[in-house]
């Protein structure tokens, strides 16, 4: 393996970002283990017309990340034997069902963390050991402008699980720089990838007194839907620019911070905006609270 390859491990591969990272990063000449919860959905990878002439790059593994430490470490360790490293962890899986936060309670709370923070944090645990060995390695986790974008009713404990893995992230960033680790958050926008919008309502429990806000959200996704510009496969390529350090990446500081998509950008500034202006109104609130 030439000393400019990398070794990518994806979560999350079956669709959306995840696969078509799998195709980006392939595409630069660097190897991929692409791991989704079912091996079924990510076997015809091989077979992709984009992957085909570059199917020894490639080697598949089921991967549930919700499955727990110990199930999961088995899985990364084999996932290391293949080349002998992991340079660059992914953690891309995700789960997204929209819920009023009455009506879904604390168990749609629970599954959402399950995958998108509690999963993340052991296929980090598993991965670690490895990168640390190396001294060298990079962790991209994938969040979301949600985690900024708050206020649409149902979306709390989605936004919730990516905002607790947004503070998570930064936290490793300075846990693990004296490894010489790099870590990176990518908060994408809306993308047309195929589960965009697109999921059942959690709704165990429907409260008439919701009725009009839940069909009112609903419609509003539907509209966000529609309305999607953003190319997952740019994106996945902007990624991989800027874990290799080239193409746009070229010349630029780390960035800690990958913010894709302009209404990610427009929904960012606007909490910033909303948080500065707290900040300035109740200023002498503020400072007057010292013993």
């Amino acid at each position: 393996m030439s000393s400019a390859q990398r070794v990518w491990l994806i979560t999350g591969c079956s669709a959306g970002f995840g696969r078509r990272l799998v195709y980006s990063a392939l595409a630069r000449g660097d190897k991929v283990i692409a791991t989704a919860r079912s091996l079924g959905k990510i076997e015809d990878l091989p077979e992709n017309t984009l992957v085909k002439d570059k199917a020894e790059n490639l080697r598949l593994l089921a991967l549930d990340v919700t499955a727990g430490f110990t199930a999961i470490k088995e899985v990364i360790d084999k996932a290391n034997t293949f080349w002998g490293r992991i340079d660059v962890l992914v953690n891309n899986a995700g789960y997204g069902v929209p819920a009023i936060l009455e009506e879904g309670g604390v168990e749609s709370i629970k599954l959402q963390f399950a995958t998108n923070l509690y999963g993340p944090i052991d296929v980090i645990n598993a991965a670690l050991p490895h990168m640390r060995a190396l001294k060298s390695g990079t962790i991209v986790n994938v969040g979301s402008r949600s985690a900024w974008k708050t206020e649409l009713p149902g979306i709390g404990p989605y936004s919730a699980s990516k905002a607790a893995l947004h503070a998570l992230t930064e936290t490793l960033a300075i846990e693990l720089a004296q490894f010489n680790i790099k870590v990176l958050l990518v908060a994408p926008g809306a993308f047309k990838t195929e589960g965009a919008y697109n999921y059942p309502w959690d709704n165990p429990n429907p409260l008439p007194a919701y009725d009009n806000i839940r069909t009112a959200s609903l419609e509003k996704m539907g509209s966000i839907r529609d309305a999607i510009k953003g190319d997952p496969q740019k994106a996945m390529e902007v990624v991989v620019d800027v874990v290799r350090g080239e193409g746009v990446a070229k010349g630029r500081e780390w960035p800690t911070y990958l913010i894709l998509g302009e209404d990610a950008e427009v929904d960012i500034r606007n909490k910033i905006g909303k948080i500065a202006k707290a900040l300035d109104d109740w200023q002498d609130v503020i400072r007057s609270v010292n013993l």
